[in-house]
């Protein structure tokens, strides 16, 4: 490119940017929201805009908390018992200590005194149990849902005194402490949690203990919160246990990626969420603050059901895994800043192992075991059996950017081996509406799912104890159920670890799970202002450490 056509090039992107950032620009005044504020003392004051592409279907604690979208406002408006830093590590918050018999059934929790909910009431022990009984059983039959990874073994927790809670289960649980760092695992004011989902599900009425408050909201528009004063029990990981130093944070929904980059760079907004990755390093060279954090939790992948034809059949799910090239993914959708998987768990989690072998591009090895089913190629390369073509229809993930790219690159490189895919995009209400594990019609589960504890993996790929039957397997695999239960049962790491990897190489060379990247799910663009910031375990930015600058 030459310099006259390059500097063309940038006029046109500036006059494209401020065109979109006024528009971008009117709506934030309208809702009379200021961007990047900041008070004398650049330790204090402050407010900041955060602009996001979705905030969710419903504000119910136990439904929505593990929305990609409001689990950004969740970590500001609540604590957590424990806090878990990006390495998997749990460390005290709430619970400032805490203990664990010998084969792992029992814990009792430590709580810090004079910790108080925004409606006034205390989180003291009864305030635990409550919360840890509805993660657990939620009220179904109203419409509260129970946390999906939270321990299966759970038998019920005891108040000793107001600061002590006792926990049991009916069989070892290893990762019960890490869990409680779980973006699920939020500690709301019983006041609320007695609500009906109804009322639940209006966020001004919702008390949290956490550094920020609701100010104001408006459903499918924006969320704005303002800081509590009184705040003085934050997690000591993060090096600093006062409040917060903004004063306040607005969440504004704005759908088009581009606008909301432009806000960023014109100085209208000062984080933009979900950036294009192509965008990530120019975005670097003009002074702006990137981030791509990786979370704990399985990589992106399919989750297959194994009940809809073909893929009941073993060696079309291996030929499918067989028949992606992620390394062209990464070249092609990505940057460096994503990773090639291992396995189905992302490689920075506790317990993972190198399964990279059994995730060998190898489209032979796939057209030898699509021949070996029966499947033939027809004159248009489609193949068939019994006058059926090879078909695939997939759903892109409306929580990742990138998903259709992903799945558009991957249907050529499907295509070139026989199959035919197709790919239907919903919204996020529709996708949570028509898209489900095993539901039929649906042969392929696009899966951005964070954990903190890798013990929690195996509870939730089978129907057991009503757990969430990924596969659509049922109780139908044997050999999955002799893992589940072992790994359920270990009381030590040492007896733990070696089932952990025999599960991800079993269900890999199954090809029950196909995965595609490492997941980045969450890409922030940032004012080079805004400074301090803390991405947790499962990859959200706590700004609550967070300050501006001048």
């Amino acid at each position: 490119m030459t310099k006259r056509s390059s500097l063309f090039s940038l006029s046109r992107r500036r006059m494209m940017i401020m065109t979109s950032t006024l528009a971008t620009a009117a709506l934030v005044a309208m809702a009379g929201f200021t961007p990047a504020q900041g008070a004398d003392d650049p330790r204090n004051g402050g407010d900041i805009v955060f602009l996001i592409d979705s905030l969710g279907d419903t504000w119910i604690p136990n439904n929505s908390a593990i929305s990609s979208f409001q689990g950004h406002i969740w970590g500001h408006v609540t604590d957590k018992l424990v806090y878990v830093d990006a390495k998997g590590e749990a460390s005290p918050w709430i619970a400032e200590s805490w203990e664990q018999n010998d084969d792992a059934t029992e814990f009792t929790l430590h709580l810090k005194r004079g910790v108080t909910f925004s409606d006034g009431t205390l989180l003291d022990a009864s305030a635990v149990v409550a919360n840890l009984d509805i993660w657990y059983a939620g009220r179904t039959n109203e419409g509260i849902n129970p946390i999906g990874l939270f321990p299966k073994t759970y038998d019920r927790a005891e108040a000793v005194d107001e600061t002590t809670v006792k926990v049991f289960f009916t069989a070892p649980t290893l990762g019960f402490i890490p869990t409680l760092g779980y973006h699920g695992s939020i500690l709301i004011s019983p006041k609320t949690l007695e609500q009906p989902a109804a009322e639940q599900a209006d966020l001004g009425k919702t008390s949290g203990s956490g550094p920020y408050v609701i100010d104001s909201w408006r459903e499918g528009d924006f969320v704005k919160l303002v800081k509590r004063d009184d705040y003085n029990w934050g997690p000591e990981a993060v090096g600093h246990t006062g409040p917060a130093f903004l004063d306040s944070i607005t969440y504004k929904l704005v759908s088009e990626q581009s606008l909301r980059v432009a806000s960023v760079q014109a100085g209208q907004a000062d984080v933009a969420y979900n950036a294009s990755p192509q965008e990530l390093q120019s975005l670097k060279e003009e002074g702006f603050t990137t981030a791509t954090p990786r979370y704990l939790g399985f990589v992106n992948g399919w989750a297959i059901n194994t009940q809809q034809a073909p893929y009941d059949d073993v060696k079309v799910r291996q030929a499918l895994q067989a028949g992606i090239d992620r390394q062209e993914i990464i070249d092609t959708v990505y940057t460096p800043d994503w990773l090639m998987p291992q396995s189905l768990i992302q490689s920075n989690v506790p317990g993972v192992t190198d399964q990279s072998d059994l995730l060998a591009y190898d489209p032979e090895k796939a057209e030898r075991l699509l021949d070996e089913a029966g499947w033939t190629r027809g004159p248009d390369g489609i193949r068939t059996k019994n006058g059926e073509q090879l078909t695939l229809t997939v759903h892109p993930n409306p929580y990742l950017a990138t998903a259709r790219s992903v799945d558009e690159l991957i249907a050529q490189q499907l295509g070139r081996i026989g199959w035919k895919v197709d790919i239907r995009a919903y919204d996020v209400v529709t996708f949570g509406e028509r898209v489900r594990f095993g539901r039929p019609g649906v042969p392929a589960y696009e899966v951005t799912r964070s954990f903190i504890d890798a013990g929690t993996v195996a509870s939730i790929l089978t129907s057991a104890n009503n757990a969430e039957n990924w596969f659509a397997l049922d109780e139908r695999d044997e050999k999955l159920n002799e893992l589940r239960d072992s790994i359920a049962s270990a009381g030590s790491h040492e007896v733990r670890d070696p089932l952990l990897d025999e599960l991800q190489k079993y269900v890999l060379e199954q090809g029950y799970f196909i995965p595609r990247t490492q997941i980045v799910q969450r890409i922030y663009v940032q004012s080079p202002r805004l400074t301090g910031e803390v991405y947790n375990g499962v990859a959200y930015a706590s700004y609550y450490t967070a300050t501006l600058n001048d």
